[in-house]
């Protein structure tokens, strides 16, 4: 059962920007590049789609940088190294500690790191390899270290590049990650 079409519906989106290779660009790593890939899944869902948040974020004891440091934040961000697994992974790690969006920063965030990732060392990860705990208790480490994350991810590197299932499946596992189960069945149903 669909408890929410707007989630079916950037689920919908994030999968036709992979499909069809929308966002293929240079600056893939920049801020402006993952507001683009959020506008993109979650337009016409959340008014605020691609754009910096304006109020303060705490999740499960986790603040957020102060929508008052934002932009300085991200801004410093993308001008972090992204040439090797490690540079990119402490990107990630810095994007996500910044949550620059209302909603969507995990799934948006993924997309982002994985194009950054075939950008820059020709491998992806794939999420299908990782267990949900896994990755979210990983993920509340790398706020102190990162060797952990770094683990789990490495351990999910494919050079698989081009295969676009790779990616799909990536969108599914991520999906599943913010706790929206949806199965193939369901998604198709509402795909058309």
């Amino acid at each position: 059962m669909i408890e929410n079409i707007n989630e079916v519906k950037s689920l919908i989106k994030a999968k036709e920007l992979i499909e069809q290779d929308i966002y293929h660009n240079e600056d893939i790593g920049s801020f402006e590049s993952l507001a683009l890939i959020h506008k993109y899944i979650f337009d016409g869902v959340d008014p605020q789609a691609g754009k910096l948040r304006e109020t303060n974020c705490i999740k499960e004891e986790m603040r957020f940088v102060s929508p008052l440091y934002l932009k300085e934040a991200v801004l410093a961000i993308e001008k972090m190294p992204q040439s090797t697994f490690d540079e990119i992974i402490e990107k990630y790690v810095e994007m996500n500690i910044a949550h620059p969006f209302n909603d969507g920063n995990g799934r948006s965030m993924r997309i982002w790191l994985n194009l950054i990732l075939k950008k820059e060392i020709k491998q992806v990860i794939d999420y299908s390899q990782i267990e949900k705990m896994m990755f979210f208790q990983a993920m509340e480490k790398s706020i102190i270290n990162t060797i952990d994350l770094k683990i789990l991810l490495s351990s999910a590197l494919t050079d698989q590049i081009e295969d676009v299932d790779i990616f799909i499946k990536g969108i599914y596992q991520s999906f599943f990650y913010e706790v929206y189960d949806f199965n193939r069945y369901t998604f198709e149903k509402y795909s058309k």
